[in-house]
């Protein structure tokens, strides 16, 4: 399936990258890149655990996952520069269409 897929392909990816500062020199960016990767780490948990035989559940579950990969990258926009920019956008937001795209087609009226 290929949403399962995404989200360990995520998890293999590399959630732990190390930041680096954004070009602005944003003193709160090491702390929200950190917060950031965790909250991408517990949406990945979520979508692990969540019943996907439930569609009422799994569609909240992936609402949640889109807002929250849309804040993650939003951080990842704002402080991250050169590949890891590039790599972390990459990741979040090309799991952020996919679950998108499940919502539009699976949670019709859920």
């Amino acid at each position: 399936m290929p949403i399962r897929h995404a989200f360990v392909t995520l998890a293999v990816l590399g959630i732990v990258a190390v930041p680096a500062l954004a070009q602005g020199g944003d003193t709160t960016c090491p702390r929200d890149v950190v917060v950031a990767q965790s909250m991408q780490r517990q949406a990945i948990d979520q979508l692990e655990q969540a019943d996907i035989g439930d569609v009422a559940k799994s569609c909240r579950v992936w609402r949640r996952h889109v807002d929250t990969m849309r804040r993650v990258a939003a951080v990842y926009g704002r402080c991250l520069s050169g590949t890891e920019r590039n790599t972390g956008l990459a990741q979040v937001q090309g799991s952020e269409k996919e679950f998108a795209e499940a919502i539009r087609t699976r949670c019709k009226g859920n």
